[in-house]
């Protein structure tokens, strides 16, 4: 597998470059060869059934996506766009920092499919589920397709 191109540092000011993740509270925790971490504080917004008290999937789903694209951003110097993303549910996520890592299972030359894996307060998550981002666009910029009639 290639070396990382880019620090822990380099990876967390890129991360909290979109408004979104600065809400979210995203803090690369970890980068090594093998992969990315991350953590993030509970926020209240995060419920979507305040009597049980657990986290929305999508919050969830977010959280994966974003590991998954920053483990491959290491590899390759930035972050790509998802072009799939599917997550298992095994059990709510109670309230508490939420911590998610991915590793680059294969580095490829169009997609690069992730390792997610997250863990929830209380063991009460495991969601487990498989990203594939696109490698950055050949010299010359992204291709155009044509759109049909």
């Amino acid at each position: 597998m290639a070396e990382n191109k880019m620090t822990l540092a380099e990876l967390q000011d890129r991360i909290t470059q979109a408004p979104f993740h600065q809400w979210l509270g995203l803090k690369v925790a970890e980068v090594t060869e093998d992969g990315i971490q991350i953590t993030v504080p509970w926020r209240q917004e995060f419920l979507v059934n305040a009597e049980a008290g657990y986290a929305h999937g999508g919050i969830l789903a977010t959280l994966i996506d974003t590991a998954s694209d920053y483990a491959l951003a290491a590899k390759i110097g930035g972050p790509v766009p998802t072009v799939d993303l599917r997550v298992d549910y095994h059990r709510a996520a109670k309230e508490g920092e939420i911590t998610v890592q991915a590793r680059v299972i294969k580095l490829g030359r169009t997609f690069s499919p992730p390792k997610p894996r997250s863990s929830m307060p209380r063991a009460a998550c495991w969601p487990a589920g498989a990203a594939c981002s696109t490698c950055p666009p050949a010299k010359g910029g992204a291709q155009k397709f044509k759109e049909r009639p």
